[in-house]
């Protein structure tokens, strides 16, 4: 089966590859929660769903070998065992979970965190400490709502933006933690109906531009200062945090 021709498809596609791209590439953070509402503009969420994961394992590949080596692994072990949990809980739940509230509720999240950094911890210029029940916590919503939105960004960052890692580091670190994720997603997708031939062709049409705009964002984080990088990703979550209760408030009013 050929993939999509529709222009107004690729119209809203080649943006949001380029959004997830800067992300996967380390830069932006949170930019990769705008794939698939952005494609869900001209096709389904499902559909949008199913044509972003090739593309996010392919993005995923490109950017483990960008940030070899560079990872905080006590991160990663808290946080992995606990994002499979989550998204074992998000495949057993798959056909009685609410997206919308999901949305809303992740959104939530977003803006009071951004709102605790502007007014009580943007005072402070110590780094926290690993918390193995925070991260816990965390790890299991961010596994969770990856599966179930591609939204396990602000999940990941609540538990991670406190550490004040470098920004080579903290990159490095959300790379290995979403290629893992990712991966674990495929035979669940698989089973749910979400890869189809016209799909995955689709697919295989963007990997290009998937390439070019995470490449790019390994670029961009090997020259932004930290200051600045920080700022850009809480600026966005907070933007994107805006976006998802505005689509959870809307999903609930429809």
């Amino acid at each position: 089966m050929l993939p999509i021709t529709d222009p107004w498809f690729y119209a809203a596609a080649v943006p949001a590859v380029i959004c997830v791209g800067l992300s996967k590439g380390g830069f932006g953070g949170t930019f990769a929660m705008l794939g698939v509402p952005i494609m869900s503009l001209v096709i389904s969420p499902l559909q949008a769903a199913g044509i972003m994961l090739p593309i996010l394992l392919v993005m995923d590949a490109i950017a483990l070998m960008a940030y070899k080596g560079k990872a905080d692994w006590k991160s990663l072990a808290i946080l992995l065992p606990a994002a499979v949990a989550g998204i074992c809980i998000g495949w057993g739940a798959a056909s009685y979970v609410n997206d919308t509230f999901v949305t809303l509720m992740i959104g939530l999240i977003s803006i009071a965190f951004v709102a605790d950094y502007v007014f009580k911890r943007r005072k402070e210029d110590r780094a926290l400490e690993h918390n193995i029940p925070k991260g816990a916590f965390w790890g299991t919503v961010a596994g969770f709502t990856s599966f179930i939105s591609h939204t396990g960004g602000p999940p990941f960052q609540l538990y991670m933006l406190p550490l004040r890692f470098p920004p080579m580091l903290f990159a490095g670190t959300a790379v290995i933690f979403f290629a893992t994720v990712n991966a674990l997603k495929v035979i669940p997708y698989f089973f749910l109906g979400q890869f189809d031939t016209a799909n995955m062709t689709t697919s295989a049409a963007l990997f290009p531009v998937a390439l070019v705009a995470t490449l790019a964002g390994v670029r961009l984080v090997k020259i932004i200062k930290a200051e600045t990088f920080y700022n850009i990703i809480y600026v966005v979550m907070g933007l994107i945090g805006l976006k998802l209760v505005y689509d959870g408030i809307a999903g609930f009013l429809i």
